[in-house]
């Protein structure tokens, strides 16, 4: 690969490194080309982005990004496999489900809305990690549970209620 390939590998990286908020870096290596492929069928049904990328050309995109990736650069050595994907959780459960079958991918770091996780010990945290929406889905339930249960209990007890309402008017009559 000559001067100007590299360059442009490394320009249209850092473009894609900027755009994305989430991308995993894991080890491939020793995957036969059936399972690879199965691999990136699955990861294509899921909308994730699979490549095999260079350790160096990698490290200089994201040198470029100006973002902080410490502790990222010591896990790129041997063959790196770059994921992006939309949403956090996505790729690590694509993983977890895939070694159920496969010894690889093995995770080498995560990238995920600033936060960076490094090592296959942190595959089950990354699993567990909740999505914005589903955050969102969760914010918006405790929101509305309260309301729901006092539009409940007035709906339950409205007969009771305007029992009550009648029988004090009608004290206050007397």
């Amino acid at each position: 690969m000559n001067k100007e390939t590299k360059n442009k590998v490394i320009a249209g990286l850092t473009e894609e490194l900027n755009k994305v908020p989430v991308f995993y870096l894991a080890d491939t290596s020793g995957l036969t080309v059936e399972s690879t492929n199965k691999l990136r069928r699955i990861c294509f049904n899921k909308k994730i982005q699979m490549k095999v990328i260079k350790n160096t050309l990698l490290k200089k995109a994201m040198e470029k990004t100006g973002k902080n990736y410490d502790g990222m650069y010591d896990t790129l050595h041997g063959v790196t496999s770059i994921f992006y994907s939309e949403g956090g959780n996505v790729t690590a459960k694509v993983i977890k489900e895939f070694r159920k079958k496969n010894d690889k991918p093995i995770l080498k770091a995560a990238f995920i809305e600033e936060t960076v996780f490094i090592g296959d010990n942190q595959l089950e945290t990354l699993v567990n990690l909740k999505s914005k929406n589903e955050l969102i889905g969760e914010i918006i339930g405790l929101l509305q549970s309260p309301a729901k249960n006092v539009v409940s209990a007035l709906q339950s007890g409205k007969n009771k209620l305007a029992g009550i309402v009648k029988t004090l008017s009608e004290r206050e009559t007397n």
